[in-house]
């Protein structure tokens, strides 16, 4: 279904995951954080260039494998996304849901 997000008219799914990754952009992950109460900082974006790189070469993700990756490590995953890091970020990131996430 289509969405206005950031005043840029996007494809997602049924809970809100763009389901085409090149519409992504800044403002669009901004305004994503916003609705989870979260404020990107360029560390966040770090994480989330991170994650959109690794679903470009097709990476399955999970938490583990994230915070083992040498860009962030668990506890500081936890504290850039609370209540579901991956599943938060990956969201942020314009990419698919994880199939690791509930």
């Amino acid at each position: 279904m289509e969405k206005v997000i950031a005043g840029k008219s996007v494809n997602v799914d049924a809970e809100g995951y763009l389901t085409d990754m090149d519409q992504w952009n800044e403002d669009i992950a901004k305004e994503l954080a916003g609705e989870s109460n979260i404020e990107l900082t360029p560390r966040h974006f770090e994480v989330l260039n991170y994650l959109r790189d690794q679903q470009r070469k097709d990476v399955a993700l999970s938490i583990r494998s994230v915070g083992n990756s040498g860009v962030v490590d668990i506890k500081e995953f936890y504290q850039l996304f609370p209540k579901g890091p991956l599943k938060l970020s990956s969201k942020f990131a314009g990419i698919p849901k994880p199939k690791s996430c509930i």
